[in-house]
């Protein structure tokens, strides 16, 4: 900075106004609601977490049923520690077990076993039903579309900086 320049001062805090605050608190409820009632739909039927439920879609959806441990972490939107900590407890559970990959000495994949694969085919069917029950039965057809759009920009921006991989979209619907 040369001698004489002003010096930069922070920008203005952009404070949400009424109906701003109020679209912000009620999305952040609907989400951690949300969240909350199918963590326990899926706990209370099948006994499996919900995070731990996502890593088996992930895995029953992967060439082979087998993904690298850190493919495994961002197709989750996990951290490294944590899906070694999941794999951990599926493995002792018998659902996926661990094999080295071959095309890196270092790195591992996960594997869903047949155990694992009948694990979840016994937990999506009141899954799907719950979130079909919170979500979509509450929804018309516009609305469901509106809420896949507003999803995939928010999507797109969020994983726009390159720190998060982007999300494993199914392919898009033409509308």
């Amino acid at each position: 900075m040369a001698f004489g320049e002003a010096i930069p001062t922070p920008q203005a805090t952009r404070w949400l106004d009424e109906q701003e605050q109020r679209t912000w608190r009620s999305f952040l409820a609907c989400v951690q609601l949300l969240m909350d009632r199918v963590d326990r739909q899926l706990q209370h039927d099948s006994g499996v977490v919900h995070t731990y439920y996502e890593m088996l879609v992930r895995l029953s959806e992967a060439p082979g049923r087998s993904l690298r441990m850190s493919e495994l972490a961002e197709s989750s939107l996990s951290s490294r520690s944590r899906v070694s900590h999941a794999v951990a407890r599926m493995e002792e559970r018998g659902w996926i077990r661990r094999e080295a990959c071959a095309t890196d000495g270092r790195g591992f994949n996960a594997v869903l076993t047949d155990e694992g694969m009948k694990a979840l085919q016994a937990a999506a069917p009141a899954h799907v039903e719950t979130v079909r029950e919170l979500l979509f039965d509450r929804l018309d057809t516009e609305q469901q579309l509106q809420l896949r759009h507003i999803s995939e920009t928010l999507l797109q921006h969020l994983t726009a900086t390159g720190s998060v991989s982007p999300v494993p979209l199914i392919a898009p619907l033409s509308d």
